[in-house]
């Protein structure tokens, strides 16, 4: 790929992941083409569809996700799933097309990027299980539970409920035994 055409794809990425996370996904390509300052024809060129566009968007967002959870793994075993959580809910404020790709709406994580849906579903059950250990989590909880109990916080979140209460309520919830 040709330099120029390097970076007007990464420059479409970036603005795209902005747009989605500002409003969801049903902002058009031709706003998105507009923001990075390109033509439509060239987020055509790089991304045949809107589809796959937002794919490579989610897939490095999934993977940013999965190696934020794999540092915390390692910072706080018993209490890293519970910050992951909560940054997932802070974050759920401002980045409206991840809350949507994580309740499926308008996608389906595990059809469009299994990959990123896979790795990101392993990383959170590995915050799980560590905080299983450490008996900071109940044992008879699975990773589909709690990418529930986010989906439902992140919503939450996004739509102006008093998250913060919440989530002081399900961690509760987490813990008891």
């Amino acid at each position: 790929m040709r330099a120029d055409a390097a970076r007007n794809r990464a420059k479409v990425l970036k603005v795209a992941y902005e747009a989605f996370a500002e409003e969801g996904l049903a902002v058009p390509i031709d706003e998105i083409a507009r923001r990075a300052g390109v033509g439509a024809g060239t987020v055509y060129r790089h991304f045949p569809t809107k589809d796959s566009l937002y794919q490579a968007v989610v897939t490095d967002r999934m993977r940013q996700l999965s190696e934020d959870a794999q540092a915390l793994a390692a910072e706080d075993p018993g209490g890293a799933l519970y910050t992951f959580l909560n940054r997932m809910i802070d974050e759920a404020a401002v980045d409206h097309g991840l809350v949507d790709a994580m309740a499926g709406i308008g996608i389906d994580v595990s059809v469009v990027v299994p990959e990123g849906e896979r790795d990101f579903m392993a990383a959170l059950e590995k915050l799980l299980q560590l905080a299983q250990n450490a008996g900071t989590a109940r044992s008879d909880v699975d990773v589909v539970h709690v990418k529930t109990l986010l989906i439902g916080l992140q919503a939450m979140q996004r739509y102006g409920g008093d998250s913060e209460r919440i989530f002081q309520i399900v961690r509760d919830g987490l813990a008891r035994s």
